[in-house]
């Protein structure tokens, strides 16, 4: 029997994640639309969300938890106190909840939740394609079950890495879930570079995108470390030498180590900020 088979997922705060998640589990056929309830305060996203995926929806965030297996928690960071309270006494035993927030830590979820059986994750926007990377946590009051049924839910958004140590959720959030903005940027760049030497705009970002794209599915394929790709293509005083000396001079890997560790430190900031909100952790109600 598949992990998810007979298992009901509500989502709190079904926002974009939370329906690239819906997406994902509904287009690889992991659940069915009546496994999946869906909770929000406005009556135009409910109606989307049914119209579109044919799922159940809920104005009370308390009748989604009531009727799930498994809670999706998807809410803004800063609403994680306000509706931690509200939904955390209708929580059980056996019932995990799975959380997207960003620097979430897992003693802020409990002590917010009342609840240990915890799963942080942190999914990157390429999930809404089905081509994103979740690195997640689960607290050890998980069961074998629990981690195993996230599994098969994280892996419906791409690839799914589970780690052992909860700090790794943080720095993947600094490098693969912040990592679509590098990627971005430098696209960006390229597009406008290419534009600068005369190229037509859309011309410029078909050129950036499909190079992107193609460089990275080598790079995936070929297993080859990158140092040993880009040395295929720089030829001595030809004009890959010319530009990587132009980028090593321009500091590039130091500026996006840099820009690595200052999101680091703000996922730490984060959690810490959450931990204080939610005061003095208290023995949960399934311990």
């Amino acid at each position: 029997m598949a992990p998810l088979s007979e298992r009901t997922i509500a989502t709190v705060g079904s926002g974009v994640m939370a329906e690239a998640m819906i997406a994902g589990l509904l287009r690889g056929e992991l659940v069915t639309p009546d496994q999946i309830i869906a909770s929000h305060p406005r009556p135009e996203r409910r109606d989307q969300l049914r119209s579109e995926y044919g799922i159940r929806v809920v104005a009370d965030n308390v009748d989604a938890v009531d009727a799930a297996d498994i809670v999706l928690l998807g809410i803004k960071p800063q609403m994680l106190v306000r509706v931690g309270r509200e939904i955390g006494p209708r929580l059980r035993r056996g019932q995990v909840v799975l959380s997207v927030l960003a620097g979430a830590t897992t003693k802020a979820l409990s002590a917010t939740l009342g609840h240990d059986q915890v799963i942080r994750a942190m999914p990157n926007t390429p999930a809404r394609l089905g081509k994103g990377v979740t690195v997640w946590y689960a607290t050890p009051s998980t069961t074998d079950e629990q981690r195993e049924q996230a599994a098969h839910l994280l892996g419906a958004l791409g690839v799914q890495i589970e780690v052992d140590d909860e700090k790794m959720v943080a720095m993947a959030t600094a490098v693969s879930g912040t990592g679509p903005t590098y990627v971005f940027l430098v696209m960006e760049a390229l597009i406008d570079a290419a534009v600068h030497l005369g190229f037509p705009r859309q011309v410029a970002h078909d050129l950036v995108v499909e190079t992107l794209e193609g460089s990275t599915l080598f790079a995936k394929q070929s297993a080859m470390h990158p140092a040993e790709l880009r040395n295929m293509v720089t030829s001595p005083g030809g004009t890959s030498a010319a530009a990587l000396h132009e980028l090593e001079s321009g500091r590039l890997r130091t500026v996006l180590s840099e820009a690595v560790w200052a999101a680091f430190r703000r996922t730490v900031e984060l959690g810490d900020q959450l931990e204080a909100s939610v005061g003095r952790a208290t023995p949960t109600r399934d311990e």
